[in-house]
């Protein structure tokens, strides 16, 4: 039997019997509820970690109630373990390890969809927040519009009491506060949408104004969705992960989360009602967060994505493996300067070229373990926000953006489904089928398959189909990259970009 299965599971008797918890709900005041859509790792790290270290800090007494879309994975790992789980943050130093209490329940919409609707209709439910990645607004990213032929969505209007998606569920909980005449709770998107907040609340308002003028009038004048920014790298948990921590700990912790020690949050301070003291633990309340969302999309969410589809071509499949290769780091450090950072107005007390130097040395911990292949999940629903728009901004700025449209083209040469030797790539995207089928009719004519790309509407904006410039340096990079392969291609960007070479890093 393995070491792993004889150490007891994390529960709240060896919790108490060992000190992990630093203060226990029934020695706080009245309970304060937080219900998050989509509890996955992310917010384990983040906004629950920010919240029960605001509880801790100013004896307060906020819960989260957890609700998975689909899958009863993270309510198998926490219901055994009462809700409690280790934030394991790391980096080449070592290991610190923290327990958290403030996630007292994971209900799994499919199973459990009444008392999940329970849950978003209940008064001290003060705060709905999401991290359900970008397909799960089921919007299209080009126009930032709810997706009306969505197959979701249109089940969730014709059945809007038995909601599937988030944004069912949000106007479903939304119209019965509305009919019962309650206040209504704040809505607080925390994915890596540009203006995500406002991007929400119209997906939101699209789609009740299909069922209600009026309910969408009283949410557009009466729900606050904040703008947020969201910044800490939280890789998948693996086994490797848990069976380490049993080692370390000696005991067994299912749920465990692992992360690096930086965390950023920013929240537009605009709020239905109650919320934590998250600004006494680090968070920025602010009055506009765009300077700071511009500034984590651009370059971290950007660069992320850029060194994910060229990295994992190249082999590569953790991220500090590709911040190894010299011509990869110089690629990523001359998108960043030269390129991102001229289309960003600097946040307040954020110097950006500072910024991006610590964003390399964050990328290069090898501690992490993150999976370029995590990276390049859904990138029809991240491309546009993370590098589209820094191209659109590089075009009226009528300066050079190579490095960008290269990135581009390794998107599109991963969405392929083919690796570098012919083998295939399972690529996880919910447009994917889409993409493929434009390069399997017009693989061999480079004018039709750039020309299929950019008439795709559900990630290509107008604007950059109609651009000349943007078409040619598309065509100019993915023709270089399918003749000759990322490697050697890269290596022509570097020296026709002669304002950047591989000894600058």
């Amino acid at each position: 039997m393995s070491e792993i299965m004889l150490s007891p599971r994390l529960n709240l008797a060896l919790a108490k019997e060992r000190g992990l918890l630093s203060v226990e709900s029934s020695e706080l005041g009245t309970v304060k509820q937080i219900v998050h859509l989509g509890i996955g790792a992310f917010h384990r790290a983040h906004q629950a970690v920010y919240t029960q270290q605001a509880n801790e800090m100013c004896d307060d007494n906020w819960q989260v109630i957890g609700v998975s879309l689909r899958s009863v994975s993270v309510q198998e790992q926490l219901r055994p373990q009462n809700g409690l789980y280790s934030v394991c943050q790391t980096d080449v130093s070592g290991n610190s390890n923290s327990v958290m209490s403030v996630v007292k329940d994971v209900l799994v919409l499919p199973n459990e969809p009444i008392k999940v609707l329970t849950a978003l209709a209940q008064a001290h439910t003060h705060i709905v927040s999401l991290t359900v990645t970008e397909k799960g607004y089921c919007h299209d990213p080009a126009s930032g519009n709810l997706d009306l032929e969505n197959t979701q969505i249109r089940h969730d209007l014709d059945n809007l009491s038995t909601p599937t998606t988030a944004i069912g569920l949000l106007v479903c909980s939304l119209k019965d506060r509305y009919e019962q005449g309650f206040a209504p709770y704040t809505v607080l998107c925390c994915d890596n949408l540009s203006n995500n907040g406002q991007t929400l609340k119209q997906i939101v308002i699209q789609f009740a104004e299909q069922l209600d003028k009026e309910l969408a009038l009283w949410i557009a004048e009466n729900v606050p969705f904040p703008n947020t920014m969201v910044d800490r790298i939280v890789p998948a948990t693996t086994k490797n992960d848990i069976s380490e921590l049993t080692r370390e700990l000696d005991y067994q912790d299912l749920a465990m989360v692992k992360t690096e020690r930086f965390s950023q949050w920013v929240i537009e301070d605009t709020f239905a009602s109650d919320r934590p003291k998250w600004e006494k633990v680090g968070v920025s309340l602010v009055k506009d967060v765009e300077p700071f969302e511009n500034a984590k999309l651009r370059l971290l969410n950007g660069a992320h994505s850029s060194l994910a589809y060229l990295g994992f071509l190249m082999g590569y499949d953790y991220v500090h493996q590709v911040m190894e290769n010299k011509d990869l780091a110089a690629f990523l450090n001359h998108i960043m300067q030269t390129e991102i950072i001229p289309t960003i107005e600097p946040p307040q007390g954020i110097n950006l070229i500072e910024y991006s130097l610590d964003l390399l040395q964050r990328f290069s911990n090898p501690a992490l373990n993150h999976r370029t292949y995590q990276i390049a999940m859904d990138g029809s629903q991240k491309v546009p926000q993370r590098l589209l728009h820094t191209i659109e901004d590089k075009l009226e700025q009528n300066t050079p953006f190579d490095g960008l449209c290269f990135a581009v083209a390794g998107w599109l040469r991963y969405s392929m489904g083919f690796d570098l030797k012919g083998d295939p790539i399972e690529v996880q995207d919910p447009l994917a089928d889409e993409l493929f089928n434009i390069q399997k009719h017009d693989f061999y004519d480079i004018d039709k398959l750039i020309d299929g790309y950019l008439t795709f509407e559900k990630v290509f904006s107008k604007s950059l189909c109609e651009s000349a410039v943007f078409r040619q340096k598309l065509t100019y990079w993915l023709g270089i990259i399918l003749a000759n392969g990322v490697e050697t291609a890269l290596k022509i960007l570097l020296m026709e970009c002669s304002n950047i070479s591989a000894e600058k890093v």
